[in-house]
């Protein structure tokens, strides 16, 4: 049986307890798209209150720190993000690789540190577009993927990977419905070279500038498995758009 298309909202660093009201429209609109597996990431100040507001949808974290505790002043961990109602946690976004310099290593930690909590993880990848233009963007992003894993034993079973072309994170750019389908069957193929016949259920995300006039075109793209989602998922009516979309591409 396939799986569900799976919408992830990423609400960045945007949200006080006044956007609880959005996390409920959100879980409402859920219940009725079945065919859509439906999630947010706020940020880790309301996933308590969150999870609590939101009965139907996936709660889970934007970050966390590969330690389970210690002398991390400001940082959370994997067990921390648990007990406060997360089930799945991001790592290695465009953004915390660009603005706080994480390496391939640090991501495959935290995402270690993810499954070692029992929670499902998110690993996020992609190229700039300086490496899009010199025609290396298939070689680095497979290469981030095969650094950025876990190496947990079962991993496919908690893994999804998200594809984030960094020129097209927020800048209204989105790569042609070729260009992703290319990348994610590159993606494909190395998720099966590298986790067996196990690679194959992992779903791949596209992320990038996902709205609810481009969300049905970038669902249908070969390989693409949902759509990690920025900015459009801040509301519920636009990200309510972007999931109909995913639950209408489940009828064609």
């Amino acid at each position: 049986m396939a799986q569900r298309p799976f919408i992830v909202g990423n609400w960045k660093m945007h949200g006080t307890r006044a956007m609880l009201s959005e996390a409920r429209a959100i879980d409402r609109a859920a219940e009725r798209m079945v065919k859509v597996e439906v999630a947010l990431a706020p940020p880790f100040t309301l996933i308590h209150a969150t999870r609590k507001e939101a009965e139907l949808i996936g709660v889970g974290a934007q970050d966390c720190h590969y330690a389970e505790s210690g002398a991390h002043t400001g940082d959370i961990s994997a067990p921390m993000l648990k007990d406060s109602g997360a089930g799945f946690v991001i790592v290695g976004h465009s953004e915390r690789r660009a603005d706080y310099g994480e390496s391939d290593e640090i991501v495959r930690r935290k995402a270690d540190a993810v499954i070692a909590a029992h929670m499902n993880v998110i690993v996020c990848i992609g190229e700039t577009e300086a490496q899009r233009d010199a025609g290396e963007a298939e070689a680095v992003v497979t290469a981030q993927l095969a650094a950025s894993l876990p190496g947990a034993e079962n991993t496919a079973e908690r893994l999804t990977v998200a594809y984030e072309p960094v020129w097209a994170i927020g800048t209204g750019r989105t790569p042609t419905v070729d260009d992703v389908s290319a990348m994610h069957r590159a993606i494909r193929a190395k998720l099966v070279e590298l986790l067996g016949e196990a690679g194959q259920s992992v779903r791949i995300l596209y992320g990038g500038s996902v709205k609810p006039d481009n969300a049905a075109e970038l669902l249908s793209a070969d390989e693409v498995g949902g759509a990690l989602v920025g900015g459009a998922s801040l509301t519920a009516e636009s990200f309510l758009g972007i999931i109909i979309a995913a639950a209408e591409g489940q009828d064609n």
